[in-house]
């Protein structure tokens, strides 16, 4: 399985100087078996923008997961140019919210006052669809739901997985003092936990506000979890790149390897499940 990190910030992009290195676009992740086209994006964030220019030119056959409706991990939707084109096939699956219907649900916040199209005014094959708690198969990667604690809506954690490798993405998360067993499933020795980072452990009342996990809560849960790599995700849009990269040594110093996630990385975890 190969990873590819196309927006790594939370909440709101963060332009500038100060932010190149790490990146400024919001939540996107993108997936792709060995040897195969990226098929797969968690998260659709203003990072989703990027991801087009790792396609070759080739319009988007695949299926967008997300784990919540906040605008930071939707707002790339009408932006993302190899989606929006006569010859793509795109699914897009989001949290259940009572049964409402999936499509309807994105347009109350993608739709005109606030938008001047909605889902129906992409081009290509696109489809909307309600994901529920559990296992289901898509793209060909085995995909485990669970409901997370986070602030604002339902939010779902992913574990991703194929014939060898596994990573798990959480990228909003308050932390129970001790995760569901649900939850549990979704962390248990994962090759890579892509865990929100979003805040230190001082401003943990403004994490708990905004409902937000510190670095200390993603290494807390590495380690219980026995995941391989934890990768720090939805870095705070004002921190600079120093600040990131300064918090991201100081994480290192724990027992779990450390990976500070950037925009335009790709990490090939091989059949090993080790980071190549």
């Amino acid at each position: 399985m190969r990873v590819l990190f196309c927006g790594v910030r939370g909440s709101t992009p963060a332009p500038g100087a100060e932010f190149a290195r790490v990146g400024g676009h919001t939540s996107c992740v993108a997936l792709a078996h060995d040897g195969e086209p990226w098929s797969l994006a968690l998260d659709a964030g203003t990072g989703l923008r990027r991801f087009t220019d790792q396609l070759d030119g080739r319009a988007f056959e695949g299926a967008i997961l997300l784990t919540h409706l906040h605008w930071d991990h939707v707002q790339g939707l009408p932006f993302f140019a190899a989606g929006d084109r006569d010859d793509s096939h795109v699914r897009v699956f989001l949290p259940d919210q009572g049964g409402a219907d999936a499509a309807a649900v994105l347009a109350r916040g993608m739709s005109p006052p606030h938008f001047p199209i909605g889902p129906d005014g992409l081009r290509g094959d696109w489809s909307f669809a309600s994901l529920k708690p559990g296992a289901h198969q898509i793209e060909g990667f085995e995909v485990l739901a669970a409901d997370v604690p986070h602030k604002g809506g339902r939010t779902f954690g992913f574990r991703i997985s194929d014939e060898n490798t596994s990573i798990a993405y959480v990228p909003d998360h308050l932390p129970d003092p001790e995760p569901s067993s649900e939850l549990a499933r979704v962390l248990a020795g994962v090759d890579l936990l892509i865990h929100d980072a979003q805040f230190l452990s001082h401003e943990r009342a403004v994490a708990d506000d905004y409902g937000h996990a510190t670095v200390d809560d993603a290494l807390r849960l590495a380690e219980g979890a026995g995941a391989h790599t934890l990768v720090l995700f939805h870095h705070a849009p004002g921190r600079t790149d120093d600040d990131v990269e300064a918090i991201g040594r100081a994480a290192a110093a724990g027992s779990v390897p450390v990976v500070v996630a950037r925009e335009g990385t790709i990490i090939d975890l091989g059949e090993s499940g080790r980071a190549i």
